[in-house]
């Protein structure tokens, strides 16, 4: 069966938040029976975009993340309450029952994602529904999608087999894997957010004139490990290691390069 998948290419996100005011103009003040009771105007950001800056002046890297319910397909907070207050659809969405979890104030802290929220006047635990009601009419884009100027989110519903196959062709990844909850939200360049930044230029003194380096070969040294990377004339070196953290590139390893100067950005 065909089931709904979220897309996200984070490369892509300006942070502009038109998905985050999508989701307040399509949930705030307004009831969807049986899927949503109204999103409160202040302290809900069913859609809310992280932030990471990396690096230091001039080599910064910044991304931005887009997040929201999961839909897991073994959704912690499901099992955090009595049967029939969250259900999870054949398409894969996720629906907090907006009668019967009035007072289930125990699914804030179930999630690990931190995407359920407290909405204190309804007394009543709320989620991003996938624009579930949506979708039931015929819609083809949730409210953000639509709204996102450069593509970055996309819903597809396909089989999942093919959402498995698009995960190895695309690199594609999901946040917190080690939870096991299965998410159905899955990232694109999401080494932009999780990962090691480092950046850099060489340049050498050549009778007395100091200039960057065509075709420098620079080393990554950490405990012995290296990697080799080529910087051209008039560019500085950066480069997202994917590899990342706590394997060949943590955030504390030493750039070496064999010349005369170099400047250096790590976070």
């Amino acid at each position: 069966m065909k089931k709904w998948n979220m897309v996200i290419d984070v490369a892509e996100c300006t942070n502009c938040n038109l998905c985050t005011l999508a989701a307040m103009d399509e949930y705030v003040g307004n009831e969807w029976p049986g899927y949503s009771a109204p999103m409160p105007k202040h302290g809900h950001k069913w859609i809310n975009i992280l932030q990471k800056e990396r690096g230091q002046t001039p080599l910064i890297d910044v991304a931005y993340v887009p997040t929201m319910c999961n839909h897991c397909d073994d959704p912690p907070c499901m099992k955090a309450v009595p049967k029939g207050v969250v259900t999870k659809r054949r398409d894969g969405i996720v629906i907090i029952d907006p009668e019967k979890a009035k007072g289930q104030r125990q699914l804030v802290d179930a999630c690990p994602y931190g995407h359920i929220w407290w909405n204190e006047e309804l007394q009543l635990p709320q989620a991003w529904t996938f624009d579930a009601h949506l979708l039931d009419r015929g819609w083809k884009q949730t409210r953000g999608q639509q709204s996102c100027p450069t593509g970055a989110m996309r819903a597809v519903k396909i089989e999942d087999e093919e959402m498995a196959r698009l995960v190895r062709e695309q690199d594609l990844e999901v946040l917190k894997p080690e939870l096991g909850s299965r998410p159905r939200v899955y990232y694109r360049n999401l080494w932009r957010y999780s990962k090691c930044f480092i950046g850099g230029s060489v340049a050498e003194e050549r009778q007395g004139i100091i200039e960057c380096v065509e075709g420098a070969s620079v080393q990554l040294v950490k405990d012995g490990a290296r990697d080799q990377r080529q910087s051209r004339r008039d560019q500085t070196l950066s480069s997202a290691m994917r590899r990342g953290c706590g394997t060949l590139i943590p955030a504390e390893c030493r750039w070496r390069p064999a010349l005369a100067r170099q400047d250096r950005a790590i976070r």
